[in-house]
């Protein structure tokens, strides 16, 4: 009877440990990395992060790179998983192409957007070939910052969208057809049916994927890097530069540490949000 008492508690134990020691302790330590100084412990290393000269752009264009593409890819998700739930024919093709990006690097999907967008890329090539632009046009550059912030979405959004695709798929083949055709006879619309019904049913799923592509959003880096380079700096990037150019590994930490409090944030926010209401089951 002890046995089986502590046998849940046995199997979740590697998971623990590797959490404790590969997650937990590197965190810890670059908490206390990102408050040393030469002169003890202090907020140094921060002041000098506000001080940087990107870090307003690096927060503005994270924020609003995690605001843009996560929406989108919500709801490209939620209507490509409403269709494939209603696809008879074809339908395991049709998975697998849409989460073929799964398989894809991220360094790889910026290089693939930036051989499409780059002066003498394929986007180029065909506006020319039709007549539309006389010569080549850059895209990428800091003089055309709208066309950057477009690029790197659409890069992310490619990407990404098959991550929250997944998870509501997983959701919505658990919800029982048997509730949207008992609507369907007491005259609910199909729109009624998605509000009233789908999407309640789908809260505990939205908030995994949300959670977790938030998460994810705001560590965005090798797309950024690959397709932005140094004209769209995001909080990793700089972590990044401070760490490995600057040769700062204790800035670098202060940028760790407030990515990790603005994801931890951001978690909070959605499942407070998201939390299930009275009678719905979790």
């Amino acid at each position: 009877m002890r046995g089986q008492t502590l046998r849940p508690y046995l199997l979740i134990m590697p998971s623990l440990a590797f959490l404790l020691l590969l997650f937990f302790v590197p965190l810890v330590q670059t908490v206390a990395l990102a408050f040393s100084t030469t002169t003890g412990t202090g907020v140094g290393n921060f002041v000098q992060m506000l001080d940087d000269l990107d870090f307003r752009d690096s927060v503005r264009n994270t924020f609003g790179l995690v605001l843009c593409v996560v929406p989108l890819q919500l709801l490209a998700a939620l209507g490509m998983s409403m269709m494939l739930r209603h696809v008879r024919w074809g339908r395991d093709i049709i998975l697998w192409i849409w989460t073929i990006p799964l398989g894809i690097s991220d360094l790889a999907a910026g290089l693939v957007w930036l051989a499409i967008l780059t002066d003498k890329g394929y986007l180029n090539t065909i506006l020319f070939e039709v007549g539309v632009i006389s010569g080549p046009q850059s895209w990428l550059t800091y003089e055309t910052p709208g066309a950057l912030f477009l690029a790197i979405l659409t890069a992310e959004f490619w990407r990404a969208t098959a991550i929250v695709f997944v998870v509501l798929v997983a959701g919505v083949q658990l919800i029982p057809r048997e509730y949207e055709e008992a609507a369907s006879v007491f005259g609910a619309t199909a729109w009624q049916r998605f509000r009233r019904v789908t999407l309640p049913l789908l809260r505990p799923s939205i908030q995994t994927a949300l959670i977790l592509r938030t998460v994810l959003a705001f560590e965005a880096f090798a797309v950024v890097l690959a397709v932005g380079g140094r004209n769209f700096p995001v909080l990793v990037s700089q972590a990044y530069l401070w760490q490995f150019t600057n040769q700062n590994y204790n800035v670098a930490a202060c940028y760790a540490v407030l990515v990790t409090l603005v994801s931890l944030a951001a978690t909070l926010v959605i499942l407070i949000a998201l939390r299930p209401r009275a009678g719905e089951s979790a």
